[in-house]
């Protein structure tokens, strides 16, 4: 089992041997985490760092002999998650499922028999069935730090219970709802909560989003994995910094990336993983990133604190 990381910097794990996770950039494959090794340390090249990579689970060739290597920019890469020896996962709950050797994130739709779950995924809007042992709770790699941090092995998991949604999701509530329309996948929209129409499923007005006809804004009956509370308001950060994950808002909707460069006091480059797209924002257009983990709201510097 891998522990959780505490190193001075972030960058300071990809040594090289050092074992890590790559996302890809290839069509098919985003949203994806793969195992790796570092072949060679990071290297600065033209305003990026790359590390050269070996994949553990693709090969470079049809038969199979020599596993494939690739040069990959540092925020593309990140340490193995920790993962519990045993957890039973809740409906609604954030995974990763092990399919086509890599780790894909979803959402827990349905709970079956004999430790089987079904899970949902936004990128490709397929659903598809997992045994336990395949699936993992979903961690993000938040400035050095798991997030959320490995449970203790002592707490039992029957324990914990699931967040009535219908608690949250109340009339009139402010949320945020994440589209499976091509081209907006990936990104949180503002919205109220209109009315409940059945179990986890809920009727919403947009904030931004308008008709076609621009008469008035866009109502959309949603399932309850594709909407969250409206994050809270976070301690204003005077400047954000190289690799931390963050939310940028563009085209009416925030969209979760990383820290590449940093411009200057009041502009950044941000990476988006699920495009493979860099973009530069006014840092009054970014934002922490979040977690709703659990019913809670979870940040980087509050993960020790769960």
């Amino acid at each position: 089992m891998h522990k959780p990381l505490t190193p001075n910097s972030p960058m300071d794990y990809f040594k090289e041997g050092a074992e890590i996770e790559i996302s890809s950039d290839e069509d098919g494959f985003r949203g994806a985490w793969f195992a790796g090794t570092v072949v060679n340390p990071p290297a600065k090249k033209r305003n990026k760092t790359l590390v050269l990579v070996e994949y553990k689970t693709i090969m470079a060739d049809e038969s199979g002999s020599s596993p494939l290597r690739e040069t990959m920019d540092v925020v593309q890469l990140r340490p193995p998650p920790p993962r519990e020896r045993s957890r039973t996962f809740q409906i609604s709950e954030e995974v990763d499922a092990y399919y086509n050797d890599g780790w894909w994130e979803g959402v827990i739709t349905e709970a079956h028999e004999n430790s089987r779950f079904a899970v949902f995924f936004r990128t490709s809007r397929e659903q598809l069935e997992f045994s336990e042992n395949d699936l993992r709770l979903h961690r993000e790699w938040i400035n050095g730090n798991w997030v959320p941090p490995l449970e203790e092995e002592n707490v039992k998991n029957e324990e914990k219970s699931a967040v009535d949604v219908r608690s949250v999701f109340f009339e009139g509530a402010l949320v945020e709802v994440s589209s499976d329309e091509e081209g907006f996948q990936g990104a949180w929209f503002a919205a109220t909560i209109v009315k409940s129409i059945e179990r986890n499923k809920f009727l919403i007005e947009y904030k931004c989003l308008r008709t076609e006809d621009d008469t008035e804004f866009l109502r959309e009956e949603v399932d309850a994995v594709h909407i969250r509370p409206y994050p809270p308001e976070t301690v204003a950060v005077d400047r954000f910094h190289l690799l931390e994950e963050v939310d940028a808002m563009f085209n009416d909707g925030w969209w979760v990336g990383v820290i590449s460069k940093v411009l200057g006091r009041t502009s950044y480059i941000v990476y988006f993983r699920g495009t493979n797209e860099e973009m530069e924002f006014d840092h009054s257009d970014i934002r922490l990133h979040q977690d709703w983990i659990d019913g809670k709201w979870v940040m980087a510097s509050q993960a020790l604190e769960l």
